[in-house]
Order: structure tokens, then C-alpha cells, then sequence
């Protein structure tokens, strides 16, 4: 079994009607560890030694966040700068990472076609992530496919019980093991593959 850490960070979750729905119930979810980051570092003091604990003890890593102006809140940032230390996480010596899974949990106001060559977002979800995709390689860490909730300001109640539902199976699956991350590469969204091994099965 794995176990799943899921770094939360997001600046006014009391108004997120999408991430508090996702968020609900997962804390009661056996080998899944939520650490909300503005709750625990309302400061950006970020302890590095508790944070590095924490990734140690866990095999699955989710950033998840909402997309804010195409990047991830500034928490995020600052805890990337501070716990993933060079001769640990990275460069010489700092291999404390390698080989976990890490990939983005993320919200959207725009709707998932509206990010093409020619719509208003231009480029591909995955694009804006890169510096995301960029860092776990940097850790030696295996990088997955997004989990996206497109058009949150337009999403119907049972449409976003729908996303809620598709993510803590998600997490279920992660926290079972047994992934073969080569066959997951080549989707766009991790909503994707799991859609297709649902109908598989």
C-alpha cells in the first residue's frame, strides 16, 4: 500500500465551493495525508525539517492547488524553495525523492477546450505545468498526467460530485499501488486514464 500526501495549497479556501467538495471526506481516507499549507504556514515560514519528514514518510506526492493567472499560489512557490533543498532533494547527493510519484491536482475557471493553439488560454494545460514537471525531474521523481477540474464557476452540483467522486477514486487507486506509470504517460489529464480503466474493468 501507499501512502499519499496531498499538499494543499490554496489562499481563500472557505470561498472554494470546488476545493472544499474535493477536499471533503479525504482526511478520513486510509493512507491519504492532507497538509493544508496556508493553514499550517499562515507566515510562509515554512518549517523545511517537518515538511521533509513528511515527504519522507510518503510514496505518492499531489500538488494540488487552484490555477490562479496560470501559475499556483505563492505559498507553493515558497515551499518548493524551502523544502526541496539542494543535497537532498536534488543535485549532488539529493536523490531523498527519487523514484515517488508526484503529479497536480488542479482547479480552473476556463473550460479544458478553451486551452488550444487558437482559444483564449493558447497552449495546453500541461504547458503552463512544466515548471511542475521540470522539478520532479529534477528530484528524480515520476511525474503523472494533471487531475483537472475545468469551468468551476459553471459547474451544476452533480457535475462537480462527479469530479469529487472521480478524485477520491483516484486517490484510492494511488493508495493501492501497482500503477505502471508507462502506461499512464501518454494521457492528457489523470481524469482521463481513469476514465478508460474504469471501462476497461
Amino acid at each position: 500500500m501507499n501512502e499519499v500526501l496531498v499538499l494543499f495549497a490554496h489562499p481563500r479556501f472557505e470561498k472554494s465551493r470546488n476545493n472544499r467538495a474535493l477536499l471533503a471526506g479525504i482526511e478520513r481516507m486510509e493512507g491519504v495525508t492532507i497538509n493544508d499549507l496556508y493553514e499550517q504556514y499562515p507566515d510562509f515560514n515554512v518549517d523545511a525539517d517537518r515538511e521533509k519528514s513528511l515527504l519522507t514518510e510518503h510514496d505518492v506526492l499531489v500538488w494540488h492547488f487552484p490555477f490562479y493567472m496560470y501559475g499556483a499560489p505563492a505559498l507553493l512557490k515558497q515551499w518548493m524553495d524551502v523544502a526541496l533543498e539542494y543535497g537532498w532533494a536534488r543535485g549532488s547527493g539529493g536523490d531523498a525523492l527519487a523514484g515517488k510519484i508526484v503529479f497536480v491536482v488542479v482547479t480552473l475557471g476556463g473550460a479544458r477546450d478553451s486551452y488550444a493553439p487558437g482559444r483564449q488560454h493558447q497552449y495546453p494545460l500541461r504547458e503552463f505545468l512544466l515548471p511542475f514537471a521540470q522539478t520532479a525531474a529534477l528530484c528524480g521523481m515520476v511525474y503523472l498526467p494533471p487531475f483537472a477540474v475545468h469551468g468551476t464557476h459553471r459547474l451544476t452540483d452533480g457535475q462537480l460530485d462527479e469530479h469529487v467522486s472521480a478524485y477520491h477514486r483516484l486517490l484510492r487507486r494511488m493508495t493501492a499501488g501497482g500503477l505502471s506509470p508507462a502506461s499512464i504517460h501518454h494521457y492528457d489529464y489523470l481524469n482521463d486514464w481513469l476514465q478508460s480503466e474504469e471501462e476497461r474493468s
